[in-house]
């Protein structure tokens, strides 16, 4: 059975990804550390004590092949990705075997740039569009779980 797990810290798009989950009946988990606490009805909350990556091991532990991961995180996208889940950002991006290495070596490149003292370009605020960008990808990657289910239905 597919599950949705969500690395819930600053992710705007919780409500959104848990209205689309009912709708297909797929089981929500936000992710986040004591200083997130978050409670939605019709997702089940996991709490992580805070440290760095804390949330990301905890929710890769949890991942099994055929989940979906709601994450902005690059390298937390690859670890799901080696454990055959689905991943897709916030803004509707599916992260791939295909597209991880040049996002994850881009992240890494800016890192290096930032500890040089040089300055980057943060994101750019939040629109409607994203939203409805995150909506269509979201409702793409679970459809497409549907059809495999309903044609392994043993699965």
């Amino acid at each position: 059975m597919t599950n949705i797990l969500v690395d819930a810290d600053g992710c705007p798009v919780v409500d959104l990804t848990i209205k689309i989950a009912k709708q297909f009946s797929i089981p929500v988990y936000l992710f986040c550390d004591t200083a997130h606490n978050m409670q939605r009805e019709g997702a089940e909350t996991i709490m992580v004590s805070k440290g760095a990556d804390a949330v990301d091991f905890v929710l890769v532990n949890r991942v099994n092949k055929g989940d979906i991961v709601v994450t902005q995180d690059y390298g937390l996208a690859a670890m799901v990705l080696a454990k055959q889940g689905l991943v897709i950002d916030q803004n509707g991006r599916a992260y791939t075997n295909d597209n991880i290495d040049q996002l994850l070596y881009s992240r890494h490149m800016s890192q290096k740039v930032r500890q040089a003292g040089g300055r980057m370009k943060g994101p750019k605020k939040r629109q409607k569009e994203d939203n409805e960008k995150f909506e269509k990808g979201f409702r793409e990657i679970l459809a497409n779980c549907q059809k495999r289910k309903d044609s392994f239905p043993s699965e």
